[in-house]
């Protein structure tokens, strides 16, 4: 059983939800949409009664990987971690839950935890680097060679990112770190810069105004590729044609991700274009994953039905954290994974094979409302 540690009490717990719940007016509809997409079994008469449903452990290799789960932790990014360390720092307390569950982590450019850190922590974890390509190259490269030495196996880099959106929470909050925290992966005014933004607003963003690489182009894969031989994800593809352009300048998989919606208002939830972009792809060697709004096993069911190869969550590791420390990420990862269990048995799939695109549909289908 986990206990509420003292410091989750109401009053110090919720302002935190909803301050992330309310990041931007298309954040809640971007996650609403998952309810859009309903199990076909439950209408229609091709339920697959009587199927054998004996529990087995899923094994998956992605990226030449073995995992045990279709759900991964996703960055919890500088943005969502400093707020929580304030409230109780742990260490690395989504690493070390992804080695315990046998599923990927994958660490921040931005976070406050450095990449050797992490690696130490759990250096049995399956994990990831997302990468932001900054002004500087030598900076970059210097980030992807750790990540390399350290035995990470992948770079998700970070597509739609030019600049940070407008984060209206954040600008009201003149949000920055802490002075106790820094980020961990540089050193000097690279690690602190966010704490000295000068006029108001928003310290991540001006930290990153004038340092990430505004002028990326597809070409910019073939100089990653260069310097490093772990396998390139494309993450932030939200277009078909993208994603046929990612896999063509070198990239082996394609994260659908709208940044937890908190990049521009107006976009569709990732759920709504995995499956035109499983399409685009269909004729290439290429992995397609997907995040943004990934709270339950029934989405995991519903991503995996549609096409995704895993999916990737990074709120509820952030409420499990908050209620109950390293022990509540841990919780919510064997929570996701009952959850999909159940659905996969209940559904009549006893393999992930089984897991079809007919076995879910839009709920405009049957809405005659």
């Amino acid at each position: 059983m986990v206990r509420n540690p003292s410091w989750a009490s109401p009053t110090r717990t919720w302002p935190l939800f909803l301050l992330h719940l309310s990041v931007s007016d298309i954040s809640c509809w971007s996650q609403m949409n998952w309810v859009g997409w309903i199990y076909m079994v439950i209408f229609c008469f091709d339920y697959n009664y009587l199927a054998s449903i004996a529990t087995k452990e899923h094994i998956i290799t992605t990226i030449a990987t073995k995992i045990r789960n279709y759900f991964m932790l996703w960055i919890v990014g500088t943005h969502f971690c400093s707020r929580l360390y304030q409230l109780h720092y742990v260490g690395n307390s989504f690493v070390i839950p992804a080695q315990a569950e046998g599923t990927i982590y994958t660490l921040s450019t931005i976070a406050t935890s450095s990449i050797e850190e992490v690696s130490e922590a759990a250096p049995d974890a399956i994990k990831w680097f997302q990468l932001y390509i900054y002004n500087d190259r030598d900076v970059t490269k210097n980030l992807v060679v750790r990540a390399e030495k350290a035995g990470f196996k992948a770079i998700a880099l970070t597509m739609d990112t030019p600049l940070f959106g407008v984060r209206r929470a954040d600008i009201r909050n003149n949000f920055t770190l802490p002075p106790h925290l820094r980020l961990a992966n540089f050193d000097g005014h690279l690690s602190t810069k966010i704490q000295n933004a000068e006029g108001g607003g928003s310290g991540l963003s001006k930290y990153v105004e004038n340092l990430f690489d505004k002028n990326l182009k597809w070409d910019d894969i073939k100089w990653l590729k260069s310097i490093t031989n772990l396998p390139i994800v494309a993450k932030g593809i939200m277009r078909a044609d993208d994603a046929i352009k990612a896999v063509e300048a070198g990239c082996c998989g394609i994260l659908v991700s709208n940044h937890g919606a908190r990049q521009l208002d107006g976009v569709p939830a990732t759920i709504e274009v995995l499956p035109e972009i499983i399409e685009a792809v269909k004729s290439y060697d290429v992995e397609v994953y997907l995040d943004g709004g990934v709270t339950t096993g029934t989405d995991v069911y519903k991503a995996l039905a549609l096409g995704a190869r895993m999916v990737f969550v990074g709120r509820p590791a952030l409420w499990g954290l908050t209620v109950g420390g390293q022990a509540g990420v841990q919780k919510m990862l064997q929570i996701l994974r009952t959850e999909l269990q159940f659905a996969v048995q209940i559904a009549g799939t006893p393999t992930i094979s089984d897991i079809t695109k007919d076995m879910v549909c839009h709920h405009s289908v049957y809405s005659k409302l």
